[in-house]
């Protein structure tokens, strides 16, 4: 029987285990519950520059393979910024938006976007994918489709099954990986000297704050924790000019939804939460996502989003460990640049050439800048060379 596209308006037309079945791995942020959840509790709306468009591909009733796809108005919630091509259009009195984003909103995490299974026909399916978002992009008449943040092999995928569309970009994130430690003193000697010794007098201050510190499950926080946790979440964005998109009920959906994946770092002040630090976690990976504070403690946010996070790995037997995007301070913390990936369409010939040079640019200078960031590596002994993610 023959594959047939059809277009998802929302991702509950779906159920959880037809979507989930097409995983290739445990990501939580291409999972069911975490995709449905921000376009059920209010996370994603049209006004913010987010419409679901999931493509997915059945043979009669069969769910095959999918893309998590979306037509954005704006470029906000995507982190891989392409505000200067949508400026370049507009100078040239052409529409950048709408465009076609497959990705995990909100989520700067690399992981799968073609969803199509661990079977023999995955590759092919896989590549029907790549044809149909380029398909879309033309049928609807808009200016590009992109796929962001890409495993190995989603890129090659893209390079391979439509040769020549997709313009490849690289970026730079901090990661933190395991080399065979069993608690945090272990990590701490593997240090050099002088970053050792500051990790242990930014925790040593924490300790003499005289908060109440706690890992917890998010499955075990009551309305009023999560209550809690949101405001400080809020808090953070409104910081920084931005509009906080998750919902208290989207937190409480992915902790009572995602048993053993969300964890939450947490400071106390006389029973009241002062700060938290967000995850969520895979089988073999720990991401941290949001933080969260209304105290000022010298090595606090350190120790809620970095080492906190560490000790879980070691303790959970975690390999890898993202802590979010951007941010130098965390090489001094033990996490190393990795370059992330990300593939793009452009319709128009000329902004595609142009785009195509600027990134062939790009790439050599964000090389040369990881490269420079590995000179001051805060390990004692160098690391195996990283793999792409």
């Amino acid at each position: 029987m023959s594959l047939a596209l059809r277009v998802l308006d929302r991702l509950d037309e779906v159920t959880a285990e037809q979507w989930d079945a097409l995983l290739p791995s445990g990501n939580p942020f291409v999972s069911h519950a975490f995709l449905a959840g921000l376009e059920r509790y209010g996370c994603l709306r049209e006004s913010w520059g987010w419409q679901p468009r999931h493509l997915a591909l059945f043979r009669g009733s069969r769910l095959c393979a999918a893309v998590p796809s979306y037509v954005k108005t704006n470029s906000h919630g995507e982190f891989v910024f392409d505000h200067a091509w949508a400026h370049a259009m507009a100078r040239a009195g052409l529409n950048y938006y709408p465009k076609l984003l497959v990705a995990s909103p909100y989520s700067p995490v690399v992981g799968p976007r073609l969803l199509a299974g661990r079977g023999e026909e995955a590759p092919s399916l896989a590549q029907a994918l790549v044809e149909a978002v380029r398909g879309q992009r033309d049928t609807l008449g808009f200016s590009s489709a992109h796929l962001l943040f890409l495993q190995g092999a989603d890129c090659a995928t893209c390079d391979e099954a439509d040769a020549g569309q997709w313009v490849a970009r690289q970026d730079v994130q901090f990661h933190w990986r395991n080399r065979g430690w069993t608690d945090f003193d272990e990590f701490l000697g593997a240090l050099k000297h002088k970053k050792r010794k500051n990790i242990r007098s930014e925790r040593a201050q924490v300790a003499q704050s005289g908060l109440q510190l706690e890992w917890r499950h998010g499955c075990s926080l009551d309305d009023q924790e999560w209550a809690q946790v949101h405001a400080l979440y809020e808090d953070t964005f409104d910081a920084h000019g931005n509009h906080a998109a998750l919902t208290p009920a989207f937190l409480r959906h992915l902790g009572a939804s995602l048993p053993g994946a969300v964890w939450l770092a947490l400071a106390r002040h006389r029973g009241t939460i002062v700060a938290m630090a967000f995850y969520v976690s895979s089988s073999d990976t720990l991401y941290g996502r949001y933080w969260g504070s209304r105290v000022n403690v010298p090595g606090l946010h350190f120790e809620l989003c970095y080492y906190r996070g560490i000790e879980h790995c070691l303790s959970a037997g975690l390999q890898r460990f993202e802590p979010g995007a951007q941010g130098e301070h965390k090489l001094a913390r033990g996490f190393i640049p990795v370059f992330t990936h990300s593939r793009h369409a452009i319709a128009h010939p000329g902004l595609r050439q142009a785009v195509a040079e600027h990134v062939a640019t790009e790439r050599a200078q964000v090389a040369a800048y990881r490269s420079e960031l590995l000179q001051h590596s805060p390990y004692s002994t160098p690391a195996a060379p990283d793999s792409d993610p």
